[in-house]
């Protein structure tokens, strides 16, 4: 028996490999399939199913590419409603993989169909569970994206959760190791562990939702105190894991489509297309296409672009470090934005040598600020998160978070120049270009964010550790 973990950093999600005896099961696949198979393959096993916990909010799965590539079955568990071909287990079902079995556990609670599949070794011990967004590392699923209608409330699935850790998995054994569909960094909950991958009897001791004597009561109050809303992307993405989605080559063979910077001009000027550059922060802030909006490959991608983009059907067209724009697109239509239209042929060189208008980011170090700073004079925003903003920051600042951006523009002077900062430098340039692309060209970006400043004598609030917020 093998079992691989397959996480994505940028969605910070766990995909599942588990072989045995020439067969394999697919838990949670992304979209982009070949992956997959080509593990199979060289294994030279054939992948018998694809296990599916629940309906994803948070990215587009790669199960019915993946069932239509290898004939291998779609299984959901109770509760679940597809278009396409798919089976519907019941709880307590158990599939045969080689010598070992998986078993349905139905454990609803962030959905009403979310399943639990439990791994039994070649010796019927049980070995793991693959929880979904039943059971994080350090936290449990966010109760609130699955309320079908006015008589199931947000309060009734934290309810279901509740029963449904205490009833099928808390009474399990404390060595089995649980597998999450997410780690920290994921939409998905609260208060995920960095780590990936831990025991049953150890969560039962760190993660508050597995408090034994909490109540009910309590556990509802939680988990459901301090969600914020999710992004707009999830319900569009719920729908395409439903429903099915077009097939992710001709999504790339669309996107890969080369164009001249007359080309590119011309598709964002007649198709309103949204020109997204996906290079470095310094890149872009050095050189980059007037209007353009930055949100960098090498960073939290995935997560700013579903927060940021709010209509997946408008048109995008990319500018790319060279050779990565396969990626870009690839990295899109994980989150349901199928609609990239091609990338600037050459990058923004050729975009240079073509005589057209560029624009820059105002940057300026944490010492230089420091020395410049006129607190009576000079507003600064800092960009973080609320939490992160409450936790620690400079005497003077405001906090404007960049999820909340266009709800703060009457705050930013329109004439006097202000300063923006965020925790590292990645957040805030995506907020210069998206105050840029709405007329404030009178902004200056603190290089290194607030790790460049608390290391200045500039004043800062006293620290609160995060979890005591």
């Amino acid at each position: 028996m093998k079992v691989e973990q397959i996480y994505t950093g940028c969605l910070s999600q766990g995909a599942y490999y588990i072989q045995s005896n020439g067969e394999a099961a697919i838990i949670d696949p992304l979209r982009e399939v070949n992956q997959y198979i080509d593990r199979a393959s060289r294994d030279g096993v054939k992948i018998k199913y694809i296990f599916e916990t629940h309906f994803h909010a948070d990215f587009v799965s790669g199960h019915v590419t993946l069932s239509e590539k290898t004939g291998a079955p779609i299984i959901y568990g109770p509760n679940a409603n597809t278009i396409f071909d798919s089976h519907i287990a019941k709880d307590g079902d158990v599939f045969k993989l080689g010598n070992v079995t998986i078993s349905v556990l139905h454990t609803p609670g962030h959905t009403l169909e979310s399943t639990t599949y439990l791994l039994s070794d070649e010796n019927g011990k049980n070995h793991s569970i693959f929880t979904g967004d039943t059971l994080f590392l350090g936290d449990v699923g966010r109760p609130d994206l699955s309320q079908k209608s006015d008589d199931i409330t947000m309060e009734d699935l934290a309810g279901y959760s509740y029963d449904s850790l205490r009833n099928k998995i808390m009474p399990l054994s404390d060595d089995i190791i649980i597998y999450p569909g997410h780690g920290a960094g994921s939409a998905c909950g609260k208060n995920m562990m960095k780590q990936t991958v831990d025991t049953l009897g150890n969560q039962k001791k760190v993660n508050y939702a597995l408090r034994s004597d909490m109540t009910k009561e309590e556990f509802i109050f939680e988990i459901t105190d301090g969600l914020l809303p999710p992004p707009n992307y999830f319900p569009h993405n719920v729908k395409l894991n439903k429903e099915g989605y077009k097939p992710i080559d001709d999504v790339i063979n669309s996107g890969l489509q080369e164009l001249s910077p007359f080309d590119f001009e011309k598709t964002a000027n007649e198709k309103g297309a949204l020109m997204l550059d996906v290079r470095k922060p310094y890149e872009f802030a050095k050189s980059h296409i007037p209007n353009s909006i930055f949100i960098g490959l090498d960073g939290s991608f995935a997560p700013w672009v579903g927060e940021l983009i709010v209509d997946l059907e408008q048109p995008i067209i990319l500018i790319c470090p060279e050779n990565r724009e396969e990626e870009a697109i690839t990295r899109l239509s994980r989150l349901g934005f199928d609609n990239t239209k091609g990338y600037l042929k050459g990058g923004l060189k050729a975009w240079l040598n073509s005589g057209k208008e560029t624009d820059s980011v105002t940057s300026i170090s944490a010492d230089d600020f420091q020395n410049n700073f006129n607190e009576k004079k000079d507003k600064i925003f800092d960009v973080r998160k609320k939490s992160e903003f409450i936790s620690q920051h400079i005497n003077s600042s405001y906090n404007t978070p960049l999820s909340e951006i266009n709800l703060y523009l009457n705050v930013y002077p329109i004439v006097d120049r202000f300063y923006i900062h965020c925790a590292s430098g990645y957040r805030s340039m995506i907020a210069a270009s998206i105050l840029k692309s709405r007329g404030f060209h009178n902004l200056t970006d603190i290089e290194g964010g607030f790790k460049a400043l608390e290391k200045t004598s500039l004043l800062t609030t006293e620290y609160i550790c995060p979890s005591k917020i």
